[in-house]
């Protein structure tokens, strides 16, 4: 999706885009698993470790967008239909199942066990770092011309869908 941005390309976001999500910066992850270690009280405990901020979708891929200096083209398609279409790619699970429904969690769990605890780089923040990171380590670039072509064919089958419907 980087690419496809980068290059100007329109970029599927699932829905509206305005679902919600949580984006933990891998430095605040680690604050909050370092307490965990060694504490009698996190024996045979399950934790979720998130940051306290929701971003939707639009701003997730919005933020991407500005790391690279350039404008996002969202296209809107259908949780739904990119689960129909994409078999190959599991939709099913990690988008329906998963990505699709906003997602607020409640860190006081966390937060009574480690009370140091805050997460402090925002989504925001933490996406400008990677995207740096990523472009100025080329090992961590990775083409996938067949999700690419994917991404153009659903949207010109979605487009034609709308032609041949308006007719």
């Amino acid at each position: 999706m980087v690419k496809r941005i980068k290059e100007g390309k329109p970029v599927i976001i699932h829905g509206d885009g305005s679902s919600l999500w949580t984006i933990t910066h891998n430095s605040d992850f680690a604050k909050a698993y370092a307490g965990l270690i060694g504490n009698p009280a996190a024996i045979g405990e399950t934790f979720h470790i998130t940051t306290d901020e929701s971003v939707s979708w639009n701003e997730i891929y919005g933020y991407i967008a500005e790391a690279l200096g350039v404008k996002l083209k969202p296209y809107y398609v259908s949780s739904e239909t990119l689960a129909a279409l994409g078999k190959d790619y599991d939709f099913t699970g990690s988008l329906i199942g998963d990505k699709a429904c906003s997602v607020v969690f409640d860190n006081s769990k966390i937060k009574r066990l480690v009370p140091d605890f805050k997460a402090e780089v925002t989504a925001r923040e933490g996406i400008k770092r990677t995207v740096a990171h990523v472009i100025s380590h080329p090992e961590c670039q990775h083409d996938d011309e067949e999700f690419d072509n994917w991404c153009d064919s659903v949207i010109a089958a979605v487009e034609k869908m709308k032609e041949d419907f308006n007719g």
